[in-house]
């Protein structure tokens, strides 16, 4: 049986005794990067730099939301924008993994200049089990590159440090409560974020579009599981599509982009099973998204397929 605190007080002296220097982790304020922070920062304290990295793709708040939560955790942070330069190593690149791979590449780059500027020598992620095991290697085929495992650049000139590479998802959230760590039950979110969410190209205004119709979708399913309407999904998101159809608005034929609502039941995200949302949620998500979005969005869908034949992320 998996206990949380013997794998935190082993983990603390094994890091302790490993990292010898200063180090930087890159935090996004998910549950598996900042459960990597909290632990690596009771190691070796102030020798850690937590960084968050606004890549442009980040849901709608974030940067606030991260910045509050590091602060309450106690722990040394820099948050820094990199927008533009994201966008423009995202242009013209519409195949999922080139995306992934661009993406966690320029992480890298980011990370190994604030590393630089904080003399540091190591390189701390929250990869987890399932990111190594869907990334492939030469025995396992690639499902997906997790942007942590199949972006990391082979001329990386910091020594990388996984300390919850063994774990699976629900270990993570024991780890998390353990440690009182608020994000421990907050939906998992891809490193690569909004870009594959996204299909196709990911520019600005396509990624403006997929961050509103995301925050429509998280309000209206956790109004509803508050409520006790329904049991909150393990991962909820939207999706926007590459094609257009023809839709009316008042009098007028409109030719509009469709959006796909993501909803699974999980407990490691290895396998997963579509939520059953009740046909009222969906229809208040449906009416919100093409009320406020009408000038870009005539339609709404479902997606009811398992993991497998699916992945939860479309991308």
């Amino acid at each position: 049986m998996f206990r949380p605190e013997k794998f935190v007080e082993e983990k603390i002296e094994e890091l302790r005794a490993g990292i010898k220097g200063k180090a930087v982790i890159a935090c996004s304020g998910g549950v598996d990067s900042t459960v990597a922070a909290v632990i690596v920062s009771k190691a070796i304290g102030d020798r850690l730099l937590v960084v968050y990295v606004n890549n442009g793709f980040m849901r709608k708040g974030e940067d606030e939301a991260v910045g509050k939560m590091l602060t309450e955790l106690g722990v040394n942070f820099r948050l820094i924008d990199a927008t533009d330069e994201f966008f423009a190593a995202m242009k013209g690149v519409s195949e999922p993994e080139m995306k992934r791979k661009i993406i966690g590449e320029r992480f890298i780059r980011v990370f190994e200049r604030a590393a630089k500027e904080y003399h540091a020598e190591y390189l701390v992620q929250g990869t987890i089990a399932p990111d190594w095991i869907e990334s492939g290697d030469g025995v396992r085929d690639t499902i997906k590159s997790h942007h942590n495992v199949g972006g990391l650049p082979k001329d990386m000139n910091l020594k990388l440090v996984e300390p919850l590479r063994d774990l699976y998802k629900d270990e993570v959230r024991a780890v998390a409560r353990y440690l009182d760590v608020k994000v421990a039950e907050r939906q998992p979110f891809p490193g690569p974020a909004l870009a594959i969410r996204v299909i196709g190209e990911a520019t600005p205004a396509s990624v403006e579009i997929v961050r509103e119709a995301c925050a429509i979708v998280e309000e209206e399913i956790e109004k509803a599981a508050a409520a006790g309407r329904m049991e909150l999904p393990w991962q909820y998101f939207a999706v926007l599509l590459p094609c257009q159809s023809v839709g009316v608005q008042g009098d007028n034929r409109a030719y509009g982009k469709t959006i796909a609502v993501r909803a699974v039941q999980s407990i490691d995200g290895m396998s997963a099973a579509y939520s059953k949302i009740p046909h009222d949620v969906l229809e208040k998500i449906s009416v919100r998204v093409t009320n406020e979005m009408k000038r870009d969005v005539n339609r709404v869908v479902y997606d009811i397929t398992n993991k497998p034949p699916a992945t939860v992320e479309w991308e």
